[in-house]
């Protein structure tokens, strides 16, 4: 029994698991948009929420900029240095705590959204987009996962 286990292991292991999410979620920080299979993308979602929400909740720090108090910087780094053990590049890292963070600096949750789009061709897997709510993609956001 599954009681209280939480998350879809799709068959893998737990560190093939967090090494996905990881990639994915830098993925779709990086370019906004992504096309993965439907059930990684519903799982996606907790993972890519969590890192944005470490973002949003300093915002206010990040805004003061070198007028923050040593506390409020403290919070800043506990914040950057959390969404690092998901977030794997320096570029989607920028873009998270400046572009994303002050996107969605007025929301609390659901920053994601997933699309079905269609059913893949060689084994049927259904299909979807995943993209943060609000903001345009990059051009070059039809990224593969």
């Amino acid at each position: 029994m599954r009681h209280r286990k939480s998350g879809k292991k799709l068959g893998r292991n737990s560190s093939h698991r967090t090494a996905l999410f990881n990639n994915l979620v830098t993925a779709l920080l990086t370019h906004g948009r992504i096309e993965t299979t439907e059930a990684k993308a519903k799982e996606l979602r907790r993972f890519a929420d969590a890192a944005i929400t470490w973002s949003v909740d300093v915002q206010p720090v990040l805004a003061k900029g070198d007028a923050a108090s040593p506390a409020e910087k403290a919070k800043l780094l506990h914040a950057r240095r959390q969404a690092r053990l998901t977030v794997r590049t320096d570029e989607a890292m920028q873009r998270l705590f400046g572009e994303i963070a002050t996107h969605f600096a007025a929301g609390k949750g659901g920053y994601t959204r997933v699309l079905k789009t269609r059913i893949r061709k060689g084994d049927a897997a259904p299909m979807a987009f995943v993209e943060l709510r609000g903001l345009a993609p990059r051009p070059d956001a039809t990224a593969a996962a």
